[in-house]
């Protein structure tokens, strides 16, 4: 690895988000036009890790097809027409929300074929929807070169043939003969027919068991038509979604109906500890034990929050009675796509907890919200900072901390490790945060699990990072422990809001933590190769463990100095 192959990719990056950004505020491009040609040169040129094999010719990237197809809506690859739009109105006519399966968003089949893709997480969201689609036009393409002779007639090959068969399904195939299709099937995608054994389990279920074999028919099909002219790939954005991008729309809409929901329990005088996480493990914490009758032990029960994360049944048991015990609940309908509980601690029994023994008394809140996506935590925590005024009246938001846990990617350790930044750079900027992590490597000392310390990457896209920037943030004077999508958006509206607006006070405390989803540096453990399953719970248990001690401690020596 040179650092000229790290600054090259640097620039391919930089490039395609500028070419992205022209090509939203144009409102459409064409896939196989001149502006879809260079977004997709500029991809191959990063040659991002997770999409693996994209840049071979005469090999259909399988892991990383799943992880796209995952966050894009169920058939996509039948669709001619994409519409990127905002949310207005799909869901008042009769068309059927398609919820993809990694990613929170409403898309809906207009016709045959065209698909709509509601996109109301800003510009990270555009820029993740299109990168992804150009992986899946560059594997189409490739798809449509090895199943058809590329001649003025494009005649299918024998292979193709034999898929179409098994996709129309006139016939019915006898086991040996679906054998006989995905020998064929992995002649023509240039994997071996373990793999593509392997992929076609993966991709199927028992409603749609040759899932994969569509999924390959119709991309080819879809881009020879394009190739034909008889049909042309074009992607449009909405007037609408072009209006609103930037202008913190939803994150106003979504901010205002928390501070609305603090002012009705009046909680909005009192000390707030702000926590962007998930939506489970401060509530399991806080009042698994009691829900589920359980006696708290001096080590923390690792093996129950497991057991919750496991079985519907325990959340929702935990779930109801956090609610009978005073949790406040915002089901956010502002199209933020961003949950809210909210914790009355005042009203928290902290006895049969692992935090009985601060013996904390104040009248602190806690505010829990769901994951954010790339630059949409800017737009939230800048409006949720932000004065409330109610009656005439304005309200400082009487914020004591804030606490950011997620999921990053690590590039020393492995799955399930921890990081606790000192610092966010801004990928691709000359941006930069420092600040003082109440969090500190000590807090993790763990048989089990490493913990490292340092600066953190705040990168455009996870699915655009490769082994040469990587390599070069991790062994230059960068010395980067891992990468993640929000923490300098976060620190930019902290900043902003307690440094320079005086929104909030100055003398609050935050805390950075990740833990690892992926190493994007280790073959097979991309964020491609699936996910964390139950190995995630420990260090996202721990991480909660630390960040409550912390808030709780804060009160305890409050009321020692009123004392």
């Amino acid at each position: 690895m040179t650092n000229s192959r790290a600054r090259e990719t640097t620039e391919a990056i930089e490039r395609l988000y500028i070419s992205m950004r022209h090509l939203f505020y144009r409102g459409f491009f064409k896939p196989a036009g001149v502006s879809g040609e260079s977004i997709r040169s500029l991809l191959k040129t990063i040659n991002p890790e997770i999409y693996g094999t994209m840049s071979v010719p005469s090999k259909v990237e399988l892991d990383g097809l799943m992880y796209v197809l995952d966050r894009l809506p169920e058939g996509i690859e039948e669709c001619a027409f994409i519409h990127l739009t905002s949310d207005e109105g799909f869901d008042k006519g009769s068309f059927e929300p398609i919820v993809p399966k990694k990613r929170r968003r409403n898309c809906y089949r207009i016709d045959e074929h065209q698909m709509n893709i509601e996109v109301l997480l800003g510009r990270s969201e555009i820029y993740d929807i299109l990168t992804h689609l150009t992986f899946l036009f560059i594997e189409a393409d490739k798809i449509r070169n090895l199943a058809f002779i590329q001649d003025e007639n494009w005649k299918p090959t024998r292979a193709f043939k034999i898929i179409e068969e098994v996709v129309k399904g006139e016939k019915k195939f006898s086991r040996r003969e679906k054998e006989v299709a995905l020998i064929h099937l992995s002649s023509l995608i240039g994997r071996t027919f373990d793999e593509t054994l392997t992929a076609y389990n993966t991709f199927g279920d028992d409603s749609n068991p040759d899932r994969l074999f569509k999924i390959i028919y119709n991309l080819g099909k879809v881009s020879l038509e394009d190739a034909k002219q008889t049909r042309e790939r074009e992607i449009h954005f909405s007037s609408i979604l072009k209006e609103r991008v930037g202008h913190h729309y939803f994150g106003e809409k979504w901010a205002n109906k928390v501070k609305e929901v603090l002012f009705e329990n009046n909680l909005h005088m009192r000390p707030l500890h702000i926590i962007s996480a998930n939506m489970h493990s401060v509530k399991n914490m806080l009042y698994g034990n009691d829900a589920l009758k359980k006696k708290d032990t001096k080590e923390v029960d690792y093996k129950l929050y497991g057991e919750i994360s496991d079985k519907k049944e325990l959340r929702d048991k935990v779930s109801k009675y956090a609610l009978e015990e005073g949790m406040i609940y915002i089901n956010d309908k502002s199209g933020s796509n961003i949950d809210v509980q909210i914790i009355d601690l005042s009203k928290t029994n902290l006895k049969n907890t692992p935090f009985n023994d601060i013996k904390f008394g104040g009248d602190d809140v806690i505010m829990v919200f769901d994951y954010a996506f790339g630059e949409q935590a800017y737009e939230v925590m800048d409006e949720l900072l932000r004065p409330y005024e109610h009656k005439g009246e304005v309200y400082m938001m009487k914020v004591k901390s804030v606490s950011i846990m997620g999921k990053a990617g690590i590039l020393e350790g492995g799955k399930g490790d921890i990081m606790i930044p000192t610092s966010h750079i801004f990928e691709g900027t000359a941006d930069n945060y420092p600040f003082e992590n109440t969090l500190k490597l000590a807090d993790f000392h763990d048989d089990e699990l490493k913990a490292f310390e340092g600066p953190m990457i705040t990168v455009l896209g996870t699915s655009l990072q490769n082994r040469d920037i990587l390599s070069y943030f991790m062994n230059t004077s960068w010395k980067a422990i891992g990468l993640e999508m929000e923490g300098a958006h976060y620190q930019k509206a902290i900043q902003v809001a307690s440094k320079i607006r005086h929104h909030i006070s100055p003398d609050l405390f935050v805390m950075y933590a990740y833990y690892a989803s992926d190493n994007p540096l280790e073959t097979g453990s991309t964020l491609s190769s699936g996910g964390l399953g139950l190995t995630g719970v420990k260090p996202t248990y721990l991480i909660t463990l630390r960040i409550l001690e912390k808030i709780l401690q804060s009160g305890k020596k409050e009321i020692s100095a009123k004392k």
